[in-house]
């Protein structure tokens, strides 16, 4: 149990991110759901944020319970790498990309990009986390860096 404890706090902290905002897009549809992707630029926002939502629910919750939490930190990395290149991706670079325009804010760069993303890259990197240390059980065999 201690051996896994350092992996269990990132997996239950990745987890309850992912559980509440999924929550928020369905209880605050205009502000953080379907209103926020038509904003950011997102296609099909009415049909997309509640999918995101359900994924982020669905992934969160078994990313806490610890049941195919690989397979979960697949697919929550995929949302969050969405998430990085459609809204912080123009902070960094001070200047849309494609359709995705950058917030109006005083400074853009490196050091306003990482403090903006800081939650998204705490998520990437602790999907990265569990997904090395879980690998997938819908899949192959594990990896020599998951034994």
């Amino acid at each position: 149990m201690r051996r896994n404890l350092p992996l269990l706090l990132i997996r239950v902290i990745v987890g309850v991110v992912f559980l509440n905002e999924g929550i928020l897009k369905f209880l605050r549809p205009e502000e953080l759901g379907a209103g926020r992707f038509a904003r950011i630029g997102l296609p099909f926002p009415h049909l997309l944020a509640p999918f995101v939502g359900g994924v982020e629910i669905v992934g969160g919750a078994a990313m806490i319970l610890g049941l195919y939490a690989g397979e979960a930190a697949i697919l929550l990395l995929a949302v969050i790498t969405t998430a990085l290149v459609t809204t912080k991706l123009p902070i960094l670079l001070g200047r849309g990309v494609g359709p995705f325009h950058a917030a109006k804010m005083s400074h853009y760069g490196v050091l306003q990009f990482v403090h903006e993303a800081r939650t998204d890259l705490s998520m990437l990197f602790g999907c990265v986390a569990v997904l090395l240390d879980r690998g997938t059980q819908l899949g192959r065999k594990r990896k020599w860096y998951q034994r």
